[in-house]
């Protein structure tokens, strides 16, 4: 490795940052991250911090689990990588699928279909849910509904599926027949209430509205996040997921959960359709799967979903779709070692607890600094809204929005920035004494700006 001088000197030189411009990543050069150890980043300049952002809400077990190091250390040797297209496959991504079908029976899912992370893994949903229903005899079923503020991935299926602006307005156009309903936000509601219940009663009055203009027998899925993460940690109400899947069953319509983030314990239940009382047909999961350590992911499928291609004997039912990275022997090692890790630890139950200490402090931070003006979150996903004007709820300016960043980092906790949210995805095996820390930077950071 070259040294520190080297390395400054070349720091987005010669690279484009995701999610950032790349004229203000060469004017303010990101922070080099060198080491890590347990739930800490140590930079290149030898300042350690404890993560709050969990590398990208995906390391759970923390950076030093030698059980998933272990694992890839092991499979490398064995088998570094083969194909598992049509007419091969390996060792550990058959023992894999075997134990996703159990981690996921509760949730109705029992088949996966391998992928190279979230992106890869919701674009598999998308193509799987048209293609299901031409299997079914209903090729005209091609829409997707999804909600606003939520967040679906980069490719262009996700991205047109993304009820967010910024994620689509630079590569626009996207794909056609996609409709999105309100975001389940109460702190900046466009629905005349700031009632989480009728909120949840409006959107799905509106879906069914949409459905009837649409045509019930034109759409294909509604695709979803149980708590929408990227988009500011907006938790919905309990009812809200509920009423939206007694709808799809009643008009024929696949509801695809994004779980990328919120599987494997994220929100303090195993996965977030759990949390209330869910079953989608089709799961998108990534992150969180290897801790992080290898790019891997899965789309889980339900058997309803299953069975149809499997009865299946035309072409309509090919899967005419696959990564060259698909069921990589490493990744599915990786995956084995750490869904072992993850139960052995209990984590989901961890996250629960921690998440509960982390809210009720972030709740204590809004009482003595009026530039807070939300605090979100369930288990261990938890965000600020930073405002400049608590009764106009004007967000707080991207600069002052960095000092907050700076200052918490300088006093030992990394944490995220979206817009005016500082967000929280810790590692899920932090302790009360972690949380204490993160909150006290945090308070730091906070008092260095003003409403």
């Amino acid at each position: 490795m070259r040294d520190t001088n080297f390395l400054t000197e070349n720091n987005a030189r010669h690279m484009w940052h995701p999610m950032a411009h790349p004229a203000e990543m060469r004017a303010h050069p990101p922070r080099i991250i060198a080491a890590a150890q347990g739930v800490e980043i140590t930079d290149i300049h030898g300042k350690t911090a404890l993560d709050g952002v969990g590398g990208l809400w995906n390391v759970n077990l923390g950076y030093s689990s030698a059980p998933v190091k272990q694992a890839i250390a092991d499979q490398l040797e064995a088998l570094p990588y083969y194909s598992v297209f049509r007419g091969t496959a390996n060792a550990p991504q058959i023992e894999l699928s075997y134990e996703l079908a159990e981690w996921f029976r509760e949730d109705g899912l029992t088949r996966a279909f391998f992928t190279s992370g979230g992106s890869d893994s919701v674009e598999t949903c998308l193509r799987l849910a048209r293609q299901y229903h031409k299997v079914n005899g209903q090729p005209e079923r091609t829409k997707f509904f999804a909600l606003k503020k939520g967040y679906h991935g980069t490719h262009f299926g996700g991205a047109s599926v993304n009820g967010n602006p910024a994620f689509r307005r630079n590569y626009a156009p996207m794909l056609d027949g996609v409709f999105h309903l309100p975001a389940p936000y109460p702190y900046r509601s466009t629905l005349d209430t700031e009632d989480p219940a009728a909120m949840a009663r409006i959107i799905a009055r509106q879906f069914e509205d949409d459905i009837a203009f649409q045509g019930a027998d034109t759409i294909a899925a509604l695709i979803v996040e149980p708590v929408l993460g990227a988009g500011g940690v907006i938790v919905p109400h309990p009812t809200l997921l509920p009423l939206l899947r007694a709808i799809c069953d009643r008009h024929g319509i696949l509801m695809i959960a994004d779980e990328v983030i919120t599987a494997f314990g994220r929100t303090g239940a195993w996965t977030g359709s759990r949390l209330w009382g869910v079953k989608p047909d089709l799961m998108a999961t990534a992150k969180a799967i290897t801790n992080g350590y290898f790019p891997f992911g899965a789309a889980m499928i339900s058997d309803r979903i299953a069975q149809a291609f499997e009865a299946n004997s035309d072409t309509r039912g090919l899967i005419s779709h696959g990564y060259t990275y698909s069921g990589h022997p490493v990744g599915a090692a990786a995956a084995l070692a750490t869904l072992a890790e993850a139960k052995r630890l209990d984590l989901a139950a961890n996250a629960a607890a921690r998440g509960a200490e982390l809210m009720a402090g972030l709740h204590a931070l809004k009482s003595r600094h009026a530039v807070i003006g939300d605090v979100r979150g369930i288990g261990l996903m938890c965000a600020l809204e930073l405002v400049s004007d608590p009764e106009t709820r004007t967000g707080l300016g991207k600069d002052k929005v960095q000092t907050v960043q700076d200052v918490t980092y300088d006093a030992g906790c990394m944490v995220r920035t979206s817009g005016s949210n500082i967000i929280f995805s810790p590692p899920l095996i932090i302790t009360s004494d972690h949380v204490a820390r993160m909150l006290a930077a945090l308070d730091a950071g906070l008092a260095a700006v003003k409403a």
